[in-house]
């Protein structure tokens, strides 16, 4: 398609009647995948030991190496990272209003929803998009039991920040660290904040366990909780002693997770690469910052997000994935529109929009693309000289794209 950016012509791309930049789609979050042989190994001996769930040998396995891996003293691994999130509310008591960003996938506004808790929406900081610790305080009432907050793109929170403002006013600490498995703040690695901390093992995520989560906590009243709520309450055989639910990781599950465990520098050297050659790529472009990782800290660099402004660079965010898509490039609008332009939220709090500026002004201009070790260096040559066209000849393509 686009060989020589000088050689180009507003036609040759697909939108217009040119050849696509990818011949198949080239989508965010594809898995990574480990060692092949390895995970049927560990399958096959799960076959023949006819062990498939109920806190099997591999779960507990997966469980330990998560602990060591990052120093915390509990890991009770989970279905998926959504119920996670739901037991550990309701293991630390939350109730009535909790604070959350909006700037999140929704799951972790409906993990409070869905238990009659009223997630309450506060803004994120322009250039961490994180929850702002400075706005907090202003969203507390009598009805607020915590804080949740979300390691965005595994941008650690201001955690310091947030505890101070926690402790401050006794609430509850949960953080969302689907995003930050493996980073660290401060040189601490993300699972020692607040009372727990819960990560994702979906198969987009950096480490995927096919899907998957786990809550992390040093908590030991807490964890023995947890455990309990995960397995319907049972504390011995025939001896149920609390409410709980079916919250266990499978077998087969821990299986993939422990051969992603094994990989994990392989995926993180694959994705520092890639992150490196966009931020290259894309240096000097106008309109266009890439969301930049701190490089002191552990990154699995699993997120390659764009701020797109369309005062600069002259083509909207919104244009410029209908021209990606139409290469065949799926890049996608990460966390757009925001929580609280989804329902049940929209019609509960209609005007929640006048308390988040910068919440919304990122749904309108971040942009997240390809990354992880099924994406070449080649193919990010091709992303990035699409998204240095588009820029550079925005003002023709916007006027093309508005006539069509």
């Amino acid at each position: 398609m686009i060989e020589l950016l000088e050689q180009s012509t507003i036609t040759d791309l697909a939108i217009f009647g040119g050849k696509p930049a990818f011949a198949e789609k080239l989508h965010v979050g594809r898995p990574n995948v480990g060692n092949r042989e390895r995970l049927l190994e560990r399958i096959n001996d799960m076959l023949d030991r006819k062990w498939f769930s109920n806190n099997g040998p591999y779960v507990q396995e997966f469980e330990q190496q998560i602990c060591e891996r990052l120093g915390v003293k509990h890991c009770i691994a989970m279905v998926n990272g959504t119920v996670a999130l739901e037991i550990a509310i309701r293991a630390t008591g939350l109730a009535g209003e909790v604070i959350v960003p909006s700037f999140t996938f929704v799951a972790t506004a409906h993990a409070l929803q869905w238990q009659e808790i009223t997630p309450v929406f506060c803004d994120v900081d322009p250039q961490t998009h994180t929850l702002n610790p400075w706005r907090i305080e202003a969203m507390i009432t009598p009805r607020t039991t915590g804080i949740i907050g979300v390691h965005l793109w595994g941008k650690p929170c201001n955690v310091e920040a947030i505890t101070e403002i926690a402790q401050k006013h006794e609430l509850k600490l949960l953080f969302d660290a689907s995003h930050a498995f493996g980073n660290s703040y401060n040189g601490q690695k993300i699972g020692n904040f607040g009372d727990a901390e819960v990560f994702s093992f979906h198969a987009t995520k950096f480490l995927n366990a096919f899907e998957g989560g786990a809550i992390v906590t040093n908590n030991d009243e807490l964890a023995n909780k947890i455990r309990l709520m995960k397995n319907f309450g049972f504390a011995g055989y025939d001896n149920v002693v609390y409410v709980g639910t079916n919250g266990k990781m499978s077998e087969v599950s821990a299986a993939m997770g422990l051969t992603g465990l094994e990989s994990m520098s392989t995926f993180i050297a694959a994705n520092q690469q890639n992150y490196k050659q966009y931020q290259q790529e894309l240096s000097g472009l106008a309109g266009i910052k890439l969301f930049a990782y701190d490089e002191a800290e552990h990154c699995n660099y699993q997120y390659i997000v764009l701020e797109v402004d369309e005062t600069k660079s002259q083509i909207s965010r919104d244009r410029l994935l209908k021209v990606l898509h139409a290469e065949n490039i799926l890049a996608r609008r990460y966390f757009y529109p925001g929580c609280h332009r989804m329902e049940p939220y929209r019609s509960y709090f209609p005007h929640a929009g006048l308390l988040l500026p910068e919440t919304e002004k990122l749904g309108q201009r971040v942009l997240v693309l390809p990354t992880g070790t099924s994406v070449s260096s080649v193919d990010i040559h091709k992303i990035t000289q699409v998204i240095r066209y588009c820029v550079t000849h925005g003002s023709e393509i916007s006027q093309r794209l508005r006539s069509q």
